[in-house]
């Protein structure tokens, strides 16, 4: 459907990144009224941003749990939407066929879904997205390994577990949406994700 030293100081970040990350995070208020361009919903879960005022573009590159290489590089031109998640995690549970239904729909848009998982070994991973449904693909940061929260760090750091991240065609970050995707927050998402792919490139 169309709708549809140095070192140190870099453990120290992914320390804090890791803390940040660690709760469990569910957001039981509605979004509220998104209209595009620049948005807080009143529960503060749900952040957009007009094109105008969006970051510069984010540079990663990640290993996924089948071994496979992910970068920005190679998804320019694509709208990205980034979930961060762990497998203990309740509210992640709840919201992965949410996600996935979306995958599904925007599959056919140019629109690319990626799962960062931040706690979890590649077979836990796996497991997951097997007894969830979970069919886009999933990075594993590990240890000292994490080069998607260090790459999304700072104005829009993933700060709860989960987090989903919506990313325009030139690599910038469009929507943070912080704690689970509930059902009214999927349809916000998918207003978001839709307006996204309907944006013109500059480039």
């Amino acid at each position: 459907m169309r709708r549809r030293g140095i070192v140190a100081g870099a453990a120290a970040l992914l320390v804090a990144a890791s803390v940040a990350l660690a709760g469990c995070s569910s957001s039981d208020g509605i979004a509220g009224s998104y209209t595009g361009g620049d948005y807080t919903s009143s529960d503060g879960a749900t952040t957009t941003y007009s094109v105008k005022n969006r970051t510069q573009p984010i540079s990663y590159s990640a290993t996924t749990a089948t071994g496979t290489t992910v970068s920005s590089k190679a998804l320019l031109g694509h709208v990205v939407v980034i979930n961060f998640w762990y497998a203990q995690c309740g509210p992640c549970i709840a919201e992965a066929p949410r996600l996935e239904k979306l995958s599904q729909q925007y599959q056919s848009d140019d629109v690319q879904f990626l799962g960062v998982n931040i706690n979890d070994e590649a077979a836990q991973a796996i497991a997951f997205e097997n007894a969830y449904g979970v069919t886009y693909p999933t990075t594993i940061e590990t240890g000292h390994n994490s080069p998607m929260r260090f790459a999304f760090s700072g104005k829009v750091s993933p700060t709860t577990t989960p987090t989903t991240i919506v990313v325009d065609k030139e690599g910038r970050v469009a929507a943070r949406f912080s704690g689970e995707i509930t059902a009214d927050q999927a349809s916000v998402l998918s207003e978001v994700i839709q307006d996204t792919v309907d944006e013109k490139t500059t480039t």
